[in-house]
């Protein structure tokens, strides 16, 4: 029962991690990818020109993430497997001396040495690995996460955030490009705010108050800087 009930804890975490990649991932594409499109639209109103620089935005951003993302997450799988055999040498070498240290790491969260070594005993007899991998660095070895699948979930995240400015901009007219992209973009980060919020089980007005305020505040920047310059090089 106990088995199930940590199988589902787990999945569950697991499912909430990815969640909170992915509404980032995608809050990223919309916030970069507007910027550019906006930016560019501030120098020339040429629909080609601007199209060209959101899709450049867009696949690099992508392909960005992805490789950030996949190096992050395999230096950190790297490290947790270092640590997973250098526990396991400990444990083959001095099991005593690990047995002490798994009941020292429940006395610091409040429980008695007698208690606490008799957790460690019985938690040792079933799996001492798996003990000390969750009371030391909360690791799971059957847990680990995966580079590949962290690099697919970026990309396709941030790819699809970053396609409702593209849309937005290329649908709109010339005298009403800007407006709409900006509202769309706005509406996207209230959503992407609100389900960041959701996740973390945060306050979702708070959340959708910093993302809409940082993401008004970049296109704003970009389209000035894009029109200031666009006019001066012109």
């Amino acid at each position: 029962m106990l088995d199930k009930q940590q199988d589902k804890e787990r999945a569950s975490n697991s499912t909430l991690n990815w969640l909170r990649a992915a509404v980032l991932g995608a809050n990223d594409g919309i916030v970069s990818v507007s910027s550019i499109i906006l930016g560019v639209a501030g120098a020339t109103s040429a629909r080609h020109t601007i199209f060209i620089a959101g899709l450049a935005g867009l696949v690099a951003g992508a392909f960005s993430m992805a490789v950030g993302e996949y190096v992050s997450v395999s230096s950190q799988r790297d490290t947790e497997r270092a640590y997973i055999r250098k526990e396991k040498r400990r444990l083959r070498e001095d099991p005593a001396h690990e047995l002490e240290g798994l009941a020292a790491a429940y006395e610091a969260k409040g429980v008695s040495h007698k208690t606490a070594m008799l957790i460690a005993k019985e938690l040792s007899a079933k799996d001492a690995l798996a003990a000390h991998l969750e009371a030391e660095l909360q690791l799971d070895e059957e847990d680990l996460n995966d580079p590949v699948q962290a690099a697919a979930a970026s990309m396709i995240s941030f790819t699809v955030g970053g396609l409702i400015p593209l849309v937005a901009v290329l649908t709109a007219s010339r005298h009403t490009r800007i407006g709409v992209t900006f509202v769309a973009v706005l509406l996207a980060l209230c959503v992407t705010g609100y389900l960041s919020a959701t996740v973390g089980g945060a306050s979702r007005r708070r959340a959708i108050l910093r993302v809409v305020v940082g993401g008004a505040a970049a296109m704003a920047a970009t389209y000035f800087i894009g029109h200031l310059f666009g006019t001066a090089v012109s």
